[in-house]
This record gives C-alpha cells, structure tokens and sequence, in this order.
C-alpha cells in the first residue's frame, strides 16, 4: 500500500547492501512507516507496511555507511547532497538578526529582479516541510512588471464580480452561514478592500501588488496538506529577504479567485488545486531604521486540568 499524492501512488523503494550495512540500526530507527525494522540485529525491507515507504528519504539519509538507498516517488540516491558545515549555517543571532529585519515591502524601486535571483528563491523554498513527501507544492511565477500587471488586472475583475454577492447589503444575509468573526472580517476588512482596489485602479494606483516586479502563487494538489504551500511560501519569503528583496504576503487574491474557473484555466492553476496565497517581491525603495517587536495572542504551556 503507499500514500496517494498528487504526484503519485506507489511506494518507492528501500534497497540495502548488506555487505557494508554495519547493522546500526539507525534507518529503522528514523523510519516511521515502519517500511524498514530490526530483526535479529540485521534491517529488514517490509513491502507490506501500512503505509509503504513514502519517500521520505531519511534512511539513507542517516546512514553512516551510505549502504542503503530508496528509489521512487521522486527521489533517488542522485539527490543527496552533504549537509552544510557547521560553520556555513546561520547562528541562532545570524538567524534572529535575518527575521527580526525582516518587514513587508509595499514600497519597490524601478529594477527587476532575474531570473537567476528567482531561481535562487525556489531552490532555497524547495526544502520547505511538507505533509507527505514528495512535495504537491506549485508555484506559478509572474515574472516582470507586465505579467505581475496583467494578474493584477484578471483578479481585480474578479473583485469586482464578487461584488454583486459580497457587499455591504448581502451582509446581513450570510452573518448566520459564516458566522460573525467571519462578518466581521468581511465588513472591517473585505468589502472596503473590494470597493478600494479597483477604484484605486481606475486612478493608476496598484493597491494589490504595489507595483512589484516579481509575484509567486502558491498551490497544491488536492491530495497535499493545506499548510502545504504557505510554508513553501514562508520559506520563499525569507529567502528572497536574504537575497536583498522584499516581499509581502498577499492573502486577498486566493479566496478571490478560487471559484473563478475561467480565470484560473488562463493562468494554468488546475481547477482542483488548494490555492494558498501570493507573494510578491521586489527590491525596496525605502530602508527601514528601526523594527517593532511582535508578540504572539497568547503562549501556554499545556497542563491537565480536572
């Protein structure tokens, strides 16, 4: 049996060589599908597991012998590469400097940003965690000013569709089938954004995407876990941070678009696709001098109450 994705539904393959394997013990020990055990101090390939080998490549991985390798479900031993040096990662203050600098851009300058910057930037997000590997994640990329613009325009006409159901009037009506959080939102946040951007269009202001060079969509299969493409997309963001970009999370566009099919079959998003969310990027054109500390609602450590 394996895990269906929407890449694929077979199992990959375990395969040892059992003349260098030293018996550790240290794959089966990372394997939690439980497709490789211990018996009598020798590893064993069960092909029967419940969930079969997802692909996961930890095994040969952690093997101190590099005896064992997994082929299938898009990964194979030509994909492993050396763990950085200790030295070349980033310390816990080289990280914590990275984040805390780290604002959402509105503001870019005229330059764009190559094509090798933005491989970069989906090289570095590819190691983004997922649910059940190998990745679902898609990234439709928008690249240059033009094509950032044209989105802009194919999703603002979407806004104003969604008018004639979503508006101050209709309100009233939907509060008891989303709830009043969801009202709420939609009164504070939603219908004055929906009635903002396009008049703003109309005056040549982008209040979608700001006038940025570089837009990414973020998506996944039907099978892939929702979280999926917005941690791809975490990591992009913080990538393209280290590569001297800004960038800004954009989070109107995906619910807007969602059940418009004929713009999603322009741009090529499968319509049974989870949208995650766009973001874009670019090179800022104001310097930020100080940062402002955020805090979390609220940190609890768990406890067992009567």
């Amino acid at each position: 049996m394996a895990v269906i994705t929407g890449f694929t539904g077979t199992p990959a393959l375990p395969s040892i060589d059992f003349d260098e394997c030293s018996g550790c013990g240290l794959c089966a020990r990372v394997c939690k599908s439980e497709t490789l055990t211990m018996e009598e101090g020798q590893v064993r390939v069960n092909p029967d597991s419940v969930l079969g080998c997802i692909g996961c490549g930890q095994c040969m991985m952690v093997c101190p012998m590099g005896c064992l390798t997994v082929e299938g479900r898009d990964v194979s031993p030509r994909d492993l590469f050396s763990v950085p040096e200790p030295d070349r990662r980033a310390t816990p203050d080289q990280l914590q400097a990275l984040l805390f600098s780290r604002r959402s851009i509105r503001e870019y300058d005229e330059r764009e940003v190559n094509r090798e910057t933005i491989d970069k930037i989906v090289n570095m997000a590819s190691s983004a965690p997922m649910g059940i590997p190998p990745s679902d994640v898609e990234i439709l990329i928008f690249h240059g000013r033009e094509k950032v613009q044209a989105f802009a325009e194919d999703v603002i006409q979407s806004i104003i569709k969604s008018r004639r159901y979503i508006n101050r009037f209709t309100l009233p009506l939907m509060r008891p089938f989303i709830g009043r959080e969801a009202c709420e939102l939609m009164q504070s946040f939603v219908i004055p954004a929906f009635e903002a951007i396009p008049r703003l269009r109309k005056q040549g202001k982008d209040w979608l995407f700001y006038s940025a060079p570089l837009a990414m969509l973020f998506h996944s299969s039907p099978y892939a876990d929702p979280q999926d493409s917005v941690v791809a997309a975490t990591y992009a963001m913080l990538a393209g941070h280290s590569l001297g970009l800004g960038s800004c999370m954009i989070g109107l566009v995906c619910p807007v678009i969602k059940y418009d099919r004929k713009l999603r079959t322009k741009w090529g998003i499968p319509l049974r696709n989870q949208l995650g969310i766009v973001v874009i990027f670019g090179y800022p054109d104001v310097e930020y001098q100080r940062a402002v500390r955020r805090r979390f609602r609220n940190v609890v450590f768990a406890r067992e109450t009567d």
